[in-house]
């Protein structure tokens, strides 16, 4: 299944940090089962949202060099709070460390100024071509999807405070 969970990125600096944004809305599919009498997010998808977020911050620092980003590790996940259908989890995600392949970042949500949700993530980079064998075409098409869904969701205003550039490759 493919989760699109983060409706704005916010704030994006490359190579170190980026804020987004999910609105939890009554209208969520998950919410009639989760739980009907007390509509709440999964904490499974708080947990997507984080790794969104962070997979955003990822590909952006690297001008979308990588078609491949998926989540490795998810290490000292702790929940301290709900989010219910009217409210926006604010997703922030910092990079911590990187190497040729793997990406680590500490990462949050915050509902109304009060945590919701912390983790340490590890995402891992790689060319989908290569891991999956396939023409490297694919890569090319992935790379311009993902390009077209973040100028969707990222929409910089002028100020060079919000938004840092990424660097030229």
């Amino acid at each position: 299944m493919h989760f699109s969970l983060i409706d704005k990125v916010t704030y994006v600096e490359s190579g170190v940090r980026i804020r987004a944004t999910k609105a939890v809305s009554i209208a969520e599919e998950y919410l009639r089962d989760h739980f009907p009498l007390f509509p709440v997010m999964p904490g499974v998808l708080m947990l997507e949202a984080m790794y969104e977020a962070s997979a955003w911050l990822v590909r952006y620092s690297e001008d979308f060099q990588h078609s491949g980003v998926l989540l490795a590790e998810a290490r000292n996940v702790k929940y301290a709070d709900f989010v219910q259908p009217g409210r926006l989890l604010e997703v922030s995600a910092e990079i911590i460390k990187q190497d040729d392949r793997t990406t680590t970042l500490k990462a949050s949500g915050e509902v109304a100024g009060q945590v919701a949700v912390t983790g340490r993530l590890i995402l891992e980079r790689f060319q989908v071509s290569q891991r999956w064998k396939t023409d490297d075409v694919v890569d090319v098409v992935v790379r311009a999807k993902l390009r077209r869904q973040f100028q969707i969701l990222f929409r910089p205003s002028s100020s060079k405070a919000e938004v840092a550039t990424p660097p030229t490759t």
